[in-house]
């Protein structure tokens, strides 16, 4: 994979004569595929000591080899969303490479630069904009060196294929990247005013170069975190009670027998505050240890149900925030023709990866190395650094791809482990959670509770819109963090952004002169942990706020979709709006005004949303089996605008995934639990969309090349609940106020009992 052909040997002075044809032949015939092992002689030297390098340096982002090819440092990695590609795709465009001549390497703390987590739509948003202009200023300070290699003033120059020529030139003279610089630092502060090319010079932005990490995925060939195996590893297992407790109580051990392990040979306890874990040689031996392993553990108050948390969310004295507030909605509702509104529930659920979390933990070196599927890297090396109560640069983090979470799902707790207990026992440990405890013990996407009221005039504009919240805060640590340290788990501040009711989901799109958005939110204390889900919540304010835009169209016997084209007040809203209704080919009608007494009916809906600050829209097609209460969609169409995308069809595999998920969100997944701990420990209790319940996708992008690129991540995912909500309707007449819209709750609402 790491194979190349360069165009030819350079002559003595340096400067390559080509032919045209002959370059173009050169050209193609060099081939780089997308590694993320075997460093060049430059990345072995960045390792040598803990990072981050230094933002500012262009060294720390690309280094040019001798074949004419580079490596392109990112802070971002590769979750299954493609970003290395269309970080790669960046790179090249400024540089003037084609794609066939760079590459990435995994995320270290040794050796790529900190951008932040991977998280919130970032890597094409947040962490583009400084490749870029480290790539601008590459290729300026390659082309000064080449102006002077070639007798002539830099803008006289051109690139291609990193091919620097002269233009109109009859005798082709050209120096390759690769002979300027050839694997030698450039040494160059970038400033971030070195011109940045405009969109209409574009080559490889804003086009489709297949995914570079998919071949070896597709061969078998790719190393997953779960995969990795070192010499001389003891394999261990978290031990923990089947399903948490509330948070505060965390997992906090009474009394534990070691010897009732005895009859494991080479099983050991690791004990490091109220951490408890084991080790063995062989994997299946950790298994029952952690198995048999006899424990007491500290019970905590009563913790309710899922089926009593909104209410008690309700009650709880709570942070109150106004999100936003103008005009007077209380009193224009007093003058609507039509008032709407209503409660919604909407439950807490889990990350739960197909493949359980891993890390593993070498103590052997002068470092402690541990490679992990955290999506911070410096941000897991300080925490584990503080668990051990060492510095950080005494750790070094290598990011490897595990199965997929999109948000902070159990892998801070996997990489913790597993570094106590190689810290323990001087070996390389790998720990991999249990199924049970992967789902038991995760960082869930908290519940909500929704109050949403708005009115219209007679001629159906919205006049009036409020919305209250409810839900609990963050944790910002993990469950091995808090029982190492024998410390209660922390809480993010309550007036972080994160834990509010977002303003963009709860009826920014729309042109309303009075409106208020209120989040409550309840301490965290005895409610189960939470943390970010891909989409926080917004599923939860869509679901709410979408239906009640419905409502007031049906009140006014107005068709949806034209309805929201009167009252949206942004062009790109309208536009993701339209694209997703004609894309449907979407019908003009009245919803809930064609049931039928079939015992299979079908419905329509369509809805807005999104997560940060790009455009979402959705139209979905669903059945609705009235005796079994089953709800299948169909056909989900979705449209987005992110500003500029780099690569469309990573955005529409994207939103293919997004739908899908949010599928699986709105008619099947929900945490249960009783007032001792969780009880969805298995695929059997926590139900996912199957493989034969896909449905039928069809993405849209909405390009903006002269738009700054958004995120694109998480942005239909709360309009294709909201449709799925509003189909629901169209099909039966009855509206849903919770999801997951399971069966019994289907067959409950259309038998006219509550739910």
């Amino acid at each position: 994979m790491d194979d190349a052909t360069s165009f030819s040997h350079a002559p003595a002075d340096g400067v390559t004569n080509l032919s045209r044809r002959g370059l173009l032949k050169g050209g193609g015939a060099m081939i780089i595929g997308f590694s993320l092992s075997s460093p060049a002689k430059a990345q072995v030297a960045r390792g040598a000591k803990a990072g981050p390098p230094d933002y500012q340096a262009v060294d720390t982002w690309i280094a040019i080899h001798a074949d004419n090819t580079a490596t392109i440092y990112t802070g971002k990695c590769e979750l299954g969303q493609g970003n290395q590609t269309g970080l790669l795709q960046v790179a090249a465009e400024e540089l003037d490479f084609g794609m066939h001549q760079v590459r990435t390497i995994r995320l270290d703390t040794n050796i790529t630069p900190d951008q932040q987590a991977t998280s919130s739509s970032s890597s094409i948003h947040r962490g583009a904009p400084a490749l870029r202009a480290a790539a601008a200023q590459a290729r300026q300070e390659l082309l000064a060196r080449a102006a002077v290699k070639l007798s002539v003033q830099p803008g006289s120059l051109t690139v291609r294929d990193g091919v620097v020529s002269v233009k109109g030139e009859n005798n082709f003279r050209a120096v390759t990247y690769g002979e300027l610089l050839g694997d030698k630092p450039f040494n160059v502060k970038y400033t971030g005013v070195a011109p940045l090319k405009p969109a209409s010079q574009y080559r490889l932005v804003g086009q489709r170069p297949p995914r570079v990490d998919i071949p070896e995925k597709a061969a078998g060939k790719y190393t997953h975190m779960q995969h990795l195996r070192v010499p001389g590893m003891l394999h261990g297992r978290v031990v923990l009670p089947r399903g948490q407790r509330g948070f505060g109580v965390g997992a906090q051990p009474v009394s534990v027998d070691e010897s009732s392990i005895a009859h494991i040979a080479g099983a050991k306890v690791i004990r490091r505050g109220d951490f408890v874990g084991v080790v063995a040689e062989r994997e299946w031996d950790a298994v029952k240890a952690a198995r048999d392993l006899k424990v007491v553990w500290r019970e905590g108050p009563d913790l309710g149900t899922n089926a009593t948390v909104h209410e008690r969310m309700r009650k709880d004295k709570t942070v109150d925030t106004q999100i936003a507030s103008k005009g007077d909605p209380a009193g224009m509702m007093q003058k609507a023709a039509f008032v709407r509104g209503s409660s919604y529930f909407c439950p807490y659920q889990a990350h739960v990866p197909f493949a359980p979390n891993c890390a593993l933990a070498d103590p052997t070196g002068e470092q402690l190395v541990i490679r992990s599927s955290t999506q911070d890297v410096y941000s897991s090396r300080a925490q584990v650094a503080e668990v051990l109560d060492i510095a950080p640069e005494k750790v070094r983090l290598q990011y490897f791809e595990g199965s997929g979470t999109f948000g902070r799902s159990c892998y801070e707790d996997a990489t913790q482990a597993a570094a106590i207990m190689a810290t323990a026992t001087g070996k390389p440990v790998r720990v991999q959670y249990m199924r049970w405890d992967e789902h038991g013990w995760d960082n869930y996407g908290p519940a909500h509770l929704a109050e949403v009221r708005a009115g219209v005039d007679e001629q159906g504009n919205i006049i009036a819109y409020e919305y209250d919240g409810w839900q609990h805060g963050w944790t910002i640590t993990s469950t091995v963090s808090d029982s190492a340290r024998a410390k209660p788990g922390a809480e993010r501040a309550s007036g972080s952004g994160s834990i509010l009711v977002n303003p963009i989901s709860t009826g920014s799109m729309y042109k309303i002169a009075n409106r208020r958005v209120t989040s409550h939110a309840a301490p965290m204390a005895n409610y189960l942990r939470g943390a970010a889900l891909r989409s926080p919540l917004d599923l939860s304010f869509a679901f709410a706020s979408e239906q009640t835009m419905d409502e007031l169209a049906t009140a006014l016997k107005m068709d949806p979709l034209e309805f929201r084209r009167r009252n949206i007040g942004d062009e790109r809203w309208l536009d993701v709006l339209n694209a997703a209704a004609k894309t449907a080919n979407w019908r003009p009608k009245v919803m809930g005004a064609e049931l039928s007494s079939a015992e299979v009916v079908t419905g329509r809906g369509i809805a807005l949303g999104t997560h940060h600050v790009s455009y979402g829209a959705a139209v979905a097609e669903i059945e609705v089996n009235k005796r079994t209460g089953v709800i299948v969609a169909k056909r989900l169409y979705g449209a987005m605008d992110c500003g500029l995308t780099v690569n469309p069809a990573l955005v529409e595999n994207q939103m293919v995934g997004q739908m899908t998920q949010s599928t699986s969100r709105v008619l099947k997944e929900e945490v249960t639990f009783d007032n001792k701990g969780v009880t969805s420990l298995d695929w059997s209790t926590y139900q996912v969309l199957r493989m034969a319940e896909h449905p039928e996708i069809v993405p849209v992008v909405v390009q903006r090349l002269e738009e700054p690129s958004t995120g694109a991540g998480e942005e239909v995912m709360g309009a294709t609940a909201a449709a799925i909500a509003n189909a629901f309707f169209d099909a039966t007449g009855h509206r849903m106020r919770q999801f997951p819209m399971t069966p019994e709750r289907v067959k409950a609402v259309l038998n006219g009992r509550p739910t």
